[in-house]
């Protein structure tokens, strides 16, 4: 079947798209049912609007568009109904700069190599299952953020305005994402070296 034949018969698109959809939604919300739900939701959506693909691009681009945008309003649902970042802060006292700069403000001996590290290793296969896991574990506000600015690599502006967040909270939600990926990975990492 080709392209055209695809745009005029949406029953073809879940074979023909699918499996890429889902795969690329499951990377993006780490969660096998919110990523069948987007994709249900995208081909939905391109089955109302069917008449605005103006078939300049490929199906699957235009319907990829459409799913991207499905993930950001699932994420800030989800935000929306999450408990307040403040009070999964305060259950968590520990200060993740603790573990990585000593009182002057330098760092200790040897962390900033351990963290480095991985890094040394991202075409390894072994290093994304530690990653990923590490982003499971990041609170929920702060791995939305971290996947919108670096997985989704969306600007400033748009992450503020999809997720009505200020500016300098979307600063503060990523740098505390980045430290604590950058223990967990730490830690995790050393496991797997042993």
């Amino acid at each position: 079947m080709t392209e055209a034949d695809q745009s005029r018969d949406p029953s073809a698109w879940v074979d023909a798209y699918g499996d890429a959809l889902f795969r690329y939604a499951l990377s993006r919300l780490r969660n096998p049912e919110s990523a069948e739900e987007v994709v249900q939701q995208t081909f939905l959506a391109g089955l109302q609007h069917q008449h605005q693909f103006s078939g300049a691009g490929s199906q699957q681009g235009w319907l990829m568009g459409i799913l991207k945008r499905k993930i950001i309003d699932f994420v800030r649902q989800r935000n929306r109904s999450a408990q307040s970042e403040s009070q999964t802060d305060a259950l968590d006292t520990r200060d993740p700069l603790d573990s990585f700069f000593d009182r002057s403000g330098k760092w200790k001996q040897n962390v900033r190599e351990t963290l480095l590290e991985p890094l040394d290793s991202v075409d390894r296969q072994e290093f994304w299952p530690v990653f990923q896991a590490c982003l499971k574990s990041l609170p929920e506000r702060q791995s939305n953020v971290f996947m919108l600015r670096e997985m989704e690599d969306l600007e400033t502006g748009e992450i503020c305005k999809e997720l009505e967040i200020s500016a300098s909270n979307l600063w503060v939600l990523l740098h505390r994402a980045r430290l604590r990926l950058a223990n967990c990975i730490k830690l995790r990492w050393l496991q797997e070296k042993a």
